[in-house]
């Protein structure tokens, strides 16, 4: 069971960034997830640095495992992403993972093309995971669908990394079962987190890992930990539906114009005790997930890191060593 830190292109430059993992690292966190955005959900986030050259540095600089949640089949050729995945793979064996999603129209959109339907995105998403796995598995691969792949054939085959599902609803999940490697999800309420996790076991899933993202905003003081998840996520909180439509920061900031600092509560696990993070940590070890990514939403990171790194990887390490 791992703890890991989420990396946020969106929030910050990639050389900063690449600082912060190195800091994860040295302070207890076992490995890497990071976004991979074209732009930032909003422009006070500011940010949006390129997630697979980032991450090979990533991978140099410490000696964690480092994945990725992205969309194949828009935005990212599956035979180009197969390659980059089969050179970080080769380079770093056993520490590059990939989480592949049916994408948003923030990132994707760019490409000019219409934007699909959630069943053809997803049908697209399994064409393209195919296609990644027999590149990786080193055959030739021609394929007419929802992406056109003609005569791809990749000359670096180490052993393939994991494909994670990424899911955010229940329905979603039940189907990456079938077919994924693993489930990756986003934290909510407990009620609403169960769904997601049990409609992946119950549908192919039980025996594969299962990771989460979860969203807190820590500071040493509340009024700080209330007031940067406000300016930082306070666009984040939407449905799935309405996050997946919505096509530049502009519309995530008209969209969130009534959004107040309450609202953010049942989204963001906000709270300055070290303590209170324990807990939510310990229960979602107990729901099952193995792998836990923070993503800490504010900007304080380094104390952020510190303090998780002093206060709270122990208390779960030490726990779940016993068990």
């Amino acid at each position: 069971m791992k703890i890991g830190y989420h990396a946020s292109h969106e929030q910050f430059g990639p050389a900063q960034l690449l600082e912060l993992a190195r800091l994860a690292q040295v302070h207890g966190f076992e490995g890497i997830l990071s976004s991979d955005h074209f732009q930032p959900w909003t422009h006070a986030q500011g940010h949006s640095g390129f997630s697979l050259s980032w991450l090979g540095a990533a991978l140099a600089l410490t000696d964690i495992s480092c994945g990725v949640v992205c969309a194949p089949g828009q935005r990212y050729h599956p035979a180009v992403l197969a390659q980059a995945g089969a050179t970080l793979a080769e380079m770093f064996p056993g520490r590059f993972w990939i989480a592949a999603g049916s994408g948003q129209m923030l990132n994707e959109g760019i490409t000019g093309q219409a934007w699909p339907e959630k069943t053809q995105r997803n049908q697209r998403l399994k064409e393209c995971v195919d296609v990644m796995r027999l590149l990786w598995s080193g055959e030739t691969v021609s394929h007419r669908g929802m992406v056109t792949v003609e005569s791809a054939r990749l000359y670096e085959t180490p052993e393939p990394p994991p494909i994670i599902g990424a899911a955010l609803s229940p329905e979603t999940a039940a189907w990456m079962g079938s077919w994924a490697d693993g489930l990756i999800t986003v934290s909510r309420p407990q009620d609403e987190l169960r769904q997601v996790v049990e409609a992946f076991r119950d549908n192919g899933g039980r025996d594969k890992p299962m990771y989460l993202k979860t969203q807190v905003s820590y500071a040493r003081k509340a009024d700080d930990a209330v007031g940067g998840a406000f300016d930082q996520w306070h666009a984040n909180i939407f449905s799935s539906a309405v996050q997946t439509r919505l096509a530049s920061p502009e519309e995530f900031e008209a969209a969130s114009k009534f959004v107040t600092p309450d609202d953010l509560f049942k989204h963001v696990r906000i709270s300055s005790d070290v303590e209170e993070h324990v807990r939510w940590l310990r229960s979602d070890f107990e729901m099952g997930f193995q792998h836990v990514y923070v993503h800490n939403v504010n900007r304080g990171q380094r104390e952020f890191i510190e303090d998780f790194g002093a206060g709270v990887l122990p208390e779960l390490v030490g726990q779940h060593a016993e068990t």
